[in-house]
């Protein structure tokens, strides 16, 4: 047995004695089929399982993921928050950092968990595939250090979703094909479960706790399209984090999520014994498609016996109300009370200098089609760009210098300035291209996303891949260069990977650009990044091997 094996053994047999470990996961992803939705179709799954398995670290942890694909589709698999220091080609968008995996190969995942803690989510990174291939990630902080928040009697998970009747890949393929939106889902899920719902008998995901407990809710958004509410009936929530970052605490009733975000909350079981009503439902202010549907399941309270008489609260329901879809105070309100802890041990060191101002325009844009019955097609686009794809990946041409895949010469600011959050202007058409922005090593970056109303204002949650950013600043209408920066939060803005856009409005984010590499930028909405709603940034090597993105694994997929 070689020391690194003997190592290995021990530190599972006796966790105590060391305190950073390898993990090892093996991924097989296989068609399931699957009853707790009602429907005997097959999905796409992760070990069998719906939403997958739970990886389970602790910060400063190296993680080894070795995925194996048997079903028809290529797949990549994204470990969505992870910074990826220097482990870039792990990272798992299709053709940025890597190609897919094809049908009967397999990829070894390999990252470290460095200055990081909290709850992430993983979920495939190519076309719609994530619907059903996703799950959580629980990053342990070190065994010598605390929760800054008294340490909860138990943690549950708890992955919020979105439910098609039909094959995910048929939607958006008839879809693209016809240049329009696709077929909104059917239902939400709970842990994979809709909940009553109409022919189907599933009553849905039960949390059990018990009287007097306290439980941190590990709450994850992995829907496609829907930003969601989640409630608990007659209980509050203390937020303790987003995105894996701590934050101030404070007490709400209802917690909003956006697909891709996470947020952990601690709940005390303190009210009387019963069942009460879990519900989530789906956020919209603007007046387009989405799923309109509420999925609920129930928070039981376990009876002592030998405390507790039974009564009928063991059969009836404890209701609550469902904010209104369009319930934007409540969002505002949410977003507003999270800030970042900013302690002696978990500072807050967002960028006072800026080396790159960028101001990004977001919307949907309409571009001829051919193929198409209208003879258009909606496309999504940044600064007036519609993304287009590579057919190699583009970390790989980066990295081995290949010429013709991408330019650097993404715009800087949208190329016509108008009216961003008023009339559309005469022509809605968008460039296509495969354009990146550069970045020096550790250059200071800071981000206005400002949403349009082309087509149709609404939210997008954008996600960053490669960094954390602070959120400095968010407002409606169009962002003021001179008066707006004034009331930027540079003290305890909260942290995040993936943040909301409002509708109409502005959203200001600051990162350092520490990590070399190819990172993309994107909405989160599914349907926004198949239409080309995304950017990517090149960031340049520093100086030695601490500073440089290292060759890719000799396994890395090929296209």
């Amino acid at each position: 047995m070689t020391i690194l094996k003997l190592l290995l053994l021990l530190s599972f047999l006796f966790p105590a004695m060391v305190d950073c470990l390898v993990r090892h996961y093996n991924f097989r992803v296989v068609l399931t089929n699957t009853t707790k939705l009602c429907s005997t179709k097959p999905i796409v799954t992760v070990n069998g399982h719906f939403p997958g398995p739970t990886l389970y670290a602790r910060e400063d942890d190296n993680v080894i993921v070795r995925v194996t694909n048997h079903v028809a589709y290529n797949l990549t698999i994204h470990w969505h928050g992870i910074r990826q220091l220097q482990t870039g080609w792990a990272d798992g968008p299709a053709y940025v950092t890597q190609c897919p995996i094809q049908p009967g190969k397999n990829f070894v995942y390999n990252f470290t968990l460095t200055g990081q803690r909290g709850t992430l989510l993983w979920h495939a990174h190519i076309s719609w595939l994530r619907a059903t291939v996703h799950g959580a990630i629980v990053i342990l902080p070190k065994k010598s250090l605390p929760y800054p928040f008294p340490k909860p009697h138990r943690e549950k998970i708890i992955i919020l979703g979105e439910w098609w009747k039909a094959d995910v890949e048929a939607v958006v393929n008839q879809a693209t094909q016809a240049g329009m939106p696709p077929n909104v889902s059917d239902a939400h899920t709970i842990n994979g479960f809709p909940g009553p719902f109409p022919n189907c008998s599933s009553q849905g995901y039960t949390l059990h706790v018990k009287s007097g407990k306290t439980y941190l809710l590990r709450i994850v958004n992995a829907a496609l399209n829907d930003e969601l509410f989640f409630k608990i009936a007659g209980h509050n929530l203390t937020v303790v984090e987003a995105d894996a970052a701590y934050t101030k605490p404070f007490e709400t009733d209802t917690i909003f999520v956006s697909p891709g975000q996470t947020t952990n909350a601690i709940l005390k079981a303190n009210q009387p014994i019963g069942k009460y009503l879990i519900v989530i439902s789906p956020f919209m202010d603007a007046p387009i498609g989405f799923d309109n549907s509420t999925s609920s399941s129930t928070l039981r309270y376990k009876l002592d016996y030998n405390t507790t008489t039974p009564s009928n609260l063991e059969t009836t329901t404890i209701l609550t109300t469902i904010p209104p879809q369009n319930a934007t105070p409540i969002t505002k309100t949410f977003m507003d009370s999270l800030k970042s802890l900013n302690s002696i041990q978990y500072p807050t060191k967002v960028p006072l200098i800026v080396d790159h101002s960028l101001l990004f325009t977001i919307g949907v844009g309409l571009n001829p089609c051919d193929t198409c019955a209208s003879g258009f097609k909606l496309v999504g686009n940044i600064n007036n760009v519609s993304f287009v794809m590579p057919s190699i990946a583009l970390l790989e041409a980066h990295y081995h210098n290949i010429k013709g895949i991408f330019t650097d010469d993404f715009p800087v600011k949208p190329p016509v300035a108008f009216n961003y959050t008023g009339t559309s202007p005469a022509n809605i058409q968008t460039m296509n291209g495969t354009r990146l922005y550069r970045l020096s090593y550790n250059s200071s970056v800071q981000i206005v996303l400002q949403g349009t109303a082309v087509i149709a204002p609404e939210s997008h949650p954008t996600h960053l891949h490669g960094f954390n950013f602070y959120v400095i600043g968010s407002g409606l209408g169009n962002f003021d260069p001179v008066e707006d920066p004034k009331w930027f939060n540079l003290v305890d803005p909260v942290e995040r990977n993936t943040i909301g856009v409002p509708t109409a409005g502005w959203t200001a984010i600051r990162f350092r650009a520490d990590n070399p590499g190819i990172w993309f930028l994107h909405c989160h909405l599914e349907v926004h990044t198949t239409w080309g709603l995304k950017m990517a940034f090149i960031v340049d090597n520093g100086f030695g091997p601490n500073e440089s993105l290292p060759p890719p694994p000799n396994d890395l997929p090929q296209c």
